[in-house]
């Protein structure tokens, strides 16, 4: 899922593509992408773009008039900047808006249509759609500090909550850790001051440095692979290979449609995370350590 790096890249790409130019049409190829009915898609047509912005993980198209377009991508969702009148894509493709000096579609890989488009009518309507949680790159540390220790989680879980924290997701939330020396898995009430400190270090060090990097390598093009695996990444994707910082193999963790990768050196003390029912399957089976996954690894003579 295309977090806040990414999702600042398209809003950085996007605003000096249309942001002034008049939606000539809207092509809606799948139904499924629209979820409200009030106002109609086709009021956007005729109307003039006034801004591109972030909101949460949404990018938000802003028209004259206060009519606004919501866009989540969710997991697959990617845009992409053509020619005008351009097809949309038989197989992958959601949405076409119009310019006059370009088409913007949106695609969808896959077989499940997560991807969403609301049209809103309104400021007030438009903050429905705000998950509330907090910028994290806006804060004081003592801020991100007293919404960390809100509720008692995971630190992986209270990281990626919109609720909590605004655009942090599986990717990044799993190079912040990495960077911050901290087990996914630790308690949030359980984390001490220095700990928090490091932690809010990380998260701005990681997300700031990552949306510098995307827009150097991106330049004055349209993002093209706009991916949660990334060349560069410490921990996230690289299960079995080593740490840039320690050489350990990079572990993981799978729960449900997520995981989290991590370094058992440099984040847990050399101690191996099991998900809950692989640790019920296995239970004195299961690896301890990184020694000893090691010796259960090497074949005997």
């Amino acid at each position: 899922m295309p977090e806040l790096p990414d999702v600042e890249l398209y809003v950085h790409a996007l605003r000096p593509r249309i942001v002034g130019q008049t939606i000539r049409a809207v092509r809606l190829s799948t139904p499924f992408l629209l979820r409200s009915v009030d106002p109609p898609l086709a009021a956007a047509e005729g109307r003039r773009v006034v801004g591109v912005s972030r909101l949460g993980k949404r990018i938000v198209i802003e028209l004259d008039g206060e009519l606004f377009l919501v866009i989540h991508l969710m997991i697959a969702g990617r845009f992409r900047w053509k020619a005008p009148g351009t097809k949309v894509p038989g197989k992958v493709g959601l949405l076409a808006i119009d310019f006059d000096e370009g088409t913007l579609i949106l695609t969808e890989a896959g077989t499940k249509r997560r991807a969403s488009l609301h049209v809103v009518q309104g400021r007030d309507a438009l903050a429905q759609h705000d998950p509330g949680g907090i910028e994290v790159l806006d804060i004081p540390l003592a801020t991100f500090a007293g919404a960390l220790r809100r509720e008692n989680h995971t630190l992986k879980r209270a990281l990626t909550d919109p609720h909590v924290f605004s655009g942090i997701g599986n990717a990044y939330s799993d190079e912040i850790l990495h960077a911050a020396r901290l087990s996914p898995f630790k308690q949030t009430q359980a984390i001490e001051e220095e700990e928090v400190a490091r932690l809010f270090e990380a998260v701005q060090s990681t997300l700031t440095g990552w949306a510098a990097r995307l827009r150097e390598e991106t330049g004055d093009g349209f993002p093209e692979k706009v991916t949660a695996f990334r060349e560069g990444m410490a921990v996230h994707g690289r299960y079995g290979q080593p740490c840039p910082v320690c050489g350990s193999p990079v572990q993981r963790v799978v729960y449900a449609d997520n995981e989290a990768n991590y370094c058992a050196t440099c984040q847990t003390g050399g101690r191996l995370l099991a998900d809950r029912s692989l640790s019920r399957l296995l239970r004195d089976d299961w690896p301890r350590t990184l020694e000893e996954l090691e010796r259960r690894r090497t074949p005997k003579t």
